[in-house]
């Protein structure tokens, strides 16, 4: 399925799913987080500066683009960014509109870099999610609504694993048999069927299998 395949019903019904992930897992991290003033927009810029890293930005030294690490922190800002959008208007037919509209124009990858820094400027100059800018950076890394579903599916089971292993109390291990564990979520997902029924579950029994390996 591609983005020319949805309509607005069926764009809202993804965005509404991923809403109610993302609200259970906020509340999983601090049950007050619509009240609490956190700084989602400051972990969208830091983000983006982790993107450009992957992406490559260094004229001085050879460079290779690290595109599945590309698209996981699209991902990751995309968390903060839906946070933002369930503290204010929540998913409307207007936000499925501008996914659909933003998303149908064809970008070249070599724009990400200042579709980026767009979608930063406003997280530090203007403390919003500019969701227009994003949208242009999934259609730069050839990202449309369903890929951005499925994959935003995988870090939320990952985010899930974090919390469930000590991650907010400094217990966790990051970083497995010398990788980061967004490596091995990548390298796990490619074995199982993101379609089918019980993907989270079995994504979450692969990767608590891998980390009890370390």
């Amino acid at each position: 399925m591609n983005h020319a395949a949805l309509d607005r019903s069926l764009a809202r019904k993804l965005l509404e799913d991923m809403a109610a992930l993302q609200a259970e897992h906020n509340s999983a991290v601090d049950p007050a987080w619509r009240t609490a003033g956190l700084a989602y927009y400051r972990a969208i810029w830091v983000e983006c500066a982790e993107l450009l890293d992957h992406f490559g930005w260094k004229w001085w030294k050879h460079q290779v683009c690290d595109e599945p690490q590309v698209r996981l922190e699209l991902v990751d800002i995309w968390h903060f960014g839906l946070s933002m959008i369930l503290l204010e208007e929540g998913v409307t037919d207007a936000l499925a509109d501008t996914v659909l509209r933003e998303l149908a124009v064809p970008r070249e990858q070599a724009t990400l870099r200042e579709e980026v820094e767009t979608l930063a400027a406003a997280a530090v100059g203007a403390r919003r999610f500019d969701v227009a800018a994003f949208l242009r950076c999934l259609a730069a890394m050839k990202m449309d609504l369903p890929q951005l579903y499925r994959a935003y599916i995988g870090k939320n089971v990952l985010n899930a694993f974090r919390q469930d292993h000590g991650y907010k109390v400094g217990r966790y291990e990051k970083v497995w048999q010398g990788r980061e564990d967004n490596v091995h979520l990548v390298e796990l997902e490619e074995t199982l069927d993101v379609s089918a029924p019980d993907f989270r579950q079995a994504l979450y029994a692969a990767l608590e299998a891998r980390y009890a390996a370390r």
